[in-house]
């Protein structure tokens, strides 16, 4: 049996008219417009081409057949009657002298129509995912990831850089999220990690000599799905560089990220290199994130003082930040909706009022403000039909909830927000320490392997009471692009003795480094170069390119919400064998526990 084609079903044109041809694909529709003649469509990878059927026995060949069957057409090239202008191919009809079938679908009703899988539940999308990517609009992300991910490599590659590989069974390490555990037969009781990212590694390369490394690595986290966050795995443009500043890497990125959005983006504008940069401090400040969408023109202002002692209890005592909207048609029960997604999302309620056409301040929160109506009208550039929106709280929630109430402004204010571009920006100059939320102890904020400015003497002076660790920087930056964070990167500490005074800030000494981090740091003893890199997650930025809302629709086989492969059915329960195997002994919860 042959299968060999002359064409695809996308290439005929007019100019074939009268070829015999051979096509392959799948039957995606017949019409049967009488015992003997029907329209039949041919798809494949590349389009579709409609065989005209007008003999008893062409008919008894298709008549049994289901939709989704694959078929080879041999036949004729002719002129259609009815001309398509829509398609490609529209202008041809193939007669056809012999139809094989290759493989035959043997379901009579399918999961979903192909062409409309994108309205069918997920579960049912991803269980049936084969299927689902016959659907040309979903099948069309899968194309543009392969071309990004191409592009990617290409300028990469002309920048110097070598693309190499890092292992995927590895050490467990602390690096934020939970490890995917692997059992060793070999070595009973202990365990693999899949590396939540290639950092030790690609430290280790930069150490070993090599000067510039990246490729397109796997990732492992086991961490809870969002739409932007697959969950499982995921991958980024992992890179390092030796001998190289903060400047060196953010110049490479923005010589990469630049044009693969020129050329791939939805949107034709696209924020010229070099990006801007702006401090952790600042854009918390005027946007309430450290993930800004830089499309949206409202900022955030710090009304503590103008506020704080209007006699409005949530206020006493608290941070307060304002943000004006003019030009604000929403209606009450808009507004209503809006303070109820924010608190939501932001875990606290924000407050409003507004300045009617005639000047009046009315709503919400309307009579607090009466009061000193002239100082806040001052102070906030307040005009008729302008809105504010305020929040109160601990610095940081403040900050949060204004940043929250900011985008959903956006969002519901056309003339604030141009959202047919994508507005790139750098985020710097992150805190190296926090306070953990669940220890109420001193953590690192970001990366632990980052270089603190200021290096050994800030640690010093940290540990000695003469500087607030919480005012540590770091030589961290993330990329961010429509409010979405698209890069995380680091200039790394390279040198022993300052990594091992970072650790002890957070109360891990010398050699609990080294046994948590032995490979690092006994190669950082051997003379490692200075070195910095950073890390585009590749799903994030094919969903930016293709203004999808769910990454899912640009990963060939995503997981669902739940960290479940519903069309391979993992995970999976395994036979007492292959437990033994691993000594792996499944212990069942009680009632209770």
């Amino acid at each position: 049996m042959t299968q060999n084609r002359t064409h695809t079903c996308g290439e005929l044109r007019l100019s074939d008219a009268g070829k015999s041809v051979r096509i392959v694909g799948w039957m995606e529709n017949v019409r049967a417009v009488s015992a003997n003649f029907a329209f039949v469509v041919i798809r494949d990878f590349y389009g579709t081409t409609q065989v005209v059927i007008e003999t008893e026995d062409m008919m008894n060949v298709i008549k049994p057949l289901n939709k989704e069957t694959t078929v080879a057409v041999d036949g004729v090239v002719r002129e259609r009657d009815s001309k398509n202008p829509k398609l490609p191919t529209g202008e041809i009809e193939i007669v056809p002298t012999r139809i094989e079938v290759l493989g035959k679908c043997r379901h009579n009703e399918l999961p979903f129509e192909i062409n409309r899988s994108r309205e069918a539940a997920e579960d049912t999308r991803l269980k049936y995912r084969y299927l689902d990517l016959r659907n040309p609009a979903v099948k069309k992300n899968i194309i543009l990831r392969c071309e990004v991910v191409a592009e990617l490599r290409r300028r990469m590659t002309e920048l110097g850089f070598l693309e190499m590989t890092t292992p995927i069974l590895t050490a467990s390490s602390p690096e934020g999220a939970r490890d995917y555990l692997v059992p060793a037969r070999k070595h009973p009781g202990r365990f693999y990690a899949l590396p939540q990212a290639p950092q030790q590694f690609k430290q280790l390369l930069m150490t070993a000599g090599f000067d510039r490394y990246f490729q397109i690595a796997p990732c492992f986290r086991d961490e809870d799905a969002r739409g932007d966050r697959t969950p499982g795995e995921f991958y980024q443009l992992d890179m390092e560089m030796a001998f190289a500043t903060q400047d060196d890497v953010l110049g490479v990125l923005e010589a990469v990220i630049e044009p693969v959005f020129k050329k791939f983006g939805r949107y034709d504008r696209v924020t010229p290199a070099p990006f801007r940069r702006i401090r952790y401090n600042d854009v918390m400040e005027t946007y309430g994130t450290d993930k800004p969408d830089l499309r949206i023109d409202l900022e955030i202002t710090d009304a503590t003082d103008l506020l704080g002692g209007i006699g409005f209890g949530p206020f006493e005592g608290s941070t307060v930040k304002a943000i004006v909207v003019t030009d604000f048609n929403a209606t009450r029960k808009q507004i209503d909706k809006l303070c109820a997604d924010v608190e939501i999302q932001a875990g606290q309620k924000p407050y409003w009022f507004r300045v009617d056409e005639n000047g009046e301040i009315v709503g919400g929160i309307a009579k607090f403000i009466q009061p000193v109506r002239d100082q806040v009208v001052s102070a906030l550039g307040l005009t008729p039909n302008c809105f504010v929106g305020l929040s109160a709280g601990k610095k940081s929630a403040a900050q949060k909830t204004a940043g929250v109430l900011r985008v959903k402004l956006g969002n519901l204010c056309p003339a604030h927000m141009d959202k047919e571009q994508y507005q790139i920006c750098w985020i710097v100059d992150f805190p190296m320490y926090e306070i953990g939320e669940e220890s109420g102890e001193l953590e690192f904020c970001h990366n632990p392997f980052s270089m603190p400015n200021g290096g050994l003497e800030i640690l010093e002076q940290a540990e000695r009471g003469e500087v607030d660790p919480l005012s540590i920087t770091a030589f961290q930056y993330d990329l961010v692009i429509n409010g979405y964070e698209s890069a995380s990167g680091a200039v790394r500490n390279h040198d022993p003795e300052i990594m091992v005074k970072a650790f002890e800030l957070v109360r891990l000494g010398e050699a609990e480094v080294k046994a948590k981090f032995p490979a690092m740091y006994n190669a950082f003893t051997y003379g490692a170069p200075p070195h910095a890199g950073a890390a585009p997650g590749v799903d994030r930025m094919i969903m930016l390119l293709t203004g999808e809302e769910s990454i899912r629709e640009v990963i060939t086989f995503p997981m669902n919400q739940k960290a479940q492969d519903v069309m391979m059915d993992a995970p999976t329960v395994v036979s007492q064998k292959q437990l033994d195997e691993v000594h792996i002994a499944i212990v069942k919860e009680t009632e209770g526990e």
